[in-house]
């Protein structure tokens, strides 16, 4: 990890020097060689940088929504060129363009924030070790090296033998109680945002490869962390659980406000737009027209949450307009009009019904053919009448065809 770490030396003064500053506000207020001055410190570091990323993670984002839309047109191209790797590389690549999609753009933030966890991880082992780094002159490395989180050096690892845990005056016991928490909970942030994302964010009629991958990636992540965690000092644990739990409630905020078309988030996002259209009578805000106003432009390619949306709009006396607003009208006549709108949908069929349709059709295609043939029609009709006379023709009342026979104990 050290080798690593020297890889992105470059960037370790500015880390140490930002470290430095939000260390001098910090210390006059809690003391200059207190644990919370400088945690808080690496705090405001992650808080710098992530508020540094907020653009590239709108774009993770679409980038990540465009992905899972266009999945079945990719499975398309896969099977149509399975045996053409060259020529499925040049659709994929043109598919990406025409839509303007980048497949590298959810992986942005990470990649970027990849040298400030390193470089973190590079100025902790020389504060450990004692040596100067950066900004971080001699007198500072000393502070750091005393101070202590819940009991817990900065510097000090899960995996440290006693003797360097002591020579940081402090107890094995507690460093790995505080690491063993502290990466506990940076797993289990990582499962919950990534779960977060699968649940509420995801158009769940869409079934693709894609969503599975996540699905997998939901479970290994914290796998991965919780691995390396017992490597980490505890002052990189605190980056890293904060950039985890900064990512979560970013993420939530994004979900509520701005969901995936036809997700679990969309539809109550919808229901609350709704509870405030029928409470004040109007929309209120410009990404509220905006959203109302997209919907009414899908027309018949409205999603189930959006036809829903409408449909409870009219019962409440409201008519959705080109513009995003909404009108007040009779519920009577909105419904009717809804009711129409309805009418001009295509029903969608199930998947069981889609594969016995062919099925059907060729069916019902054999006994018209069967009808029209007079020849074949009257076939059995002759077989029957020159049948032998012990066959008893149906009584009136009595069902025609095969009678089931009678139990040997029953009266003839």
């Amino acid at each position: 990890m050290d080798t690593i770490g020297n890889l992105f030396s470059f960037i370790t003064g500015p880390v140490s020097w930002i470290i430095v500053q939000f260390h001098k506000l910090y210390g006059a207020v809690f003391g200059p060689d207190t644990g919370w001055a400088w945690g808080l410190s690496i705090v405001s570091l992650v808080i710098v940088i992530r508020i540094c990323l907020i653009p590239l993670f709108v774009k993770q984002i679409k980038s990540m929504r465009n992905m899972q839309a266009l999945q079945p047109k990719m499975k398309a191209i896969q099977e149509r060129y399975k045996n053409d790797r060259q020529r499925q590389s040049e659709e994929m690549m043109k598919l990406y363009k025409e839509t303007g999609t980048n497949p590298l753009s959810s992986c942005l933030p990470i990649l970027l924030q990849s040298p400030f966890f390193f470089a973190l991880y590079h100025v902790l082992s020389k504060i450990a070790s004692g040596d100067t780094i950066g900004s971080l002159n001699q007198q500072l490395v000393d502070s750091a090296r005393e101070a202590h989180i819940f009991g817990a050096p900065i510097a000090a690892k899960f995996m440290d033998d006693p003797g360097k845990v002591e020579a940081l005056n402090a107890s094995i016991v507690d460093v790995r109680i505080v690491t063993a928490i502290m990466i506990v909970l940076m797993s289990a942030s990582q499962f919950f945002t990534q779960r977060q994302l699968m649940q509420k964010n995801v158009d769940l009629t869409v079934k693709t490869p894609y969503m599975q991958q996540q699905k997998m990636l939901m479970y290994i992540f914290p796998i991965i962390f919780a691995v390396m965690g017992i490597n980490f000092p505890v002052g990189v644990l605190v980056y890293w659980l904060t950039t985890n739990v900064w990512t979560m409630g970013q993420q939530m905020y994004v979900i509520n406000q701005n969901p995936t078309p036809g997700s679990k988030a969309q539809d109550h996002y919808l229901q609350r737009l709704l509870k405030s259209i029928t409470q004040h009578g109007e929309v209120r805000g410009r990404r509220r027209r905006a959203v109302i106003l997209a919907i009414v432009a899908k027309g018949p390619d409205r999603n189930d949450n959006e036809r829903r949306f409408i449909s409870s709009l009219a019962k409440a006396g409201y008519t959705a307009q080109a513009d995003g607003t909404v009108e007040k009208v009779d519920p009577a006549v909105a419904e009717a009009e809804a009711a129409a709108a309805r009418r001009q949908q295509p029903k969608r069929q199930t998947k069981a019904k889609r594969q016995t349709a062919p099925v059907q059709q060729g069916s019902t295609k054999h006994s018209l053919e069967k009808k029209a043939d007079p020849g074949q029609s009257d076939q059995p009709s002759q077989q029957g009448k020159a049948g032998s006379g012990s066959t008893r023709q149906a009584k009136s009342g009595q069902r025609k065809g095969q009678q089931r026979p009678k139990h040997p104990s029953s009266k003839k």
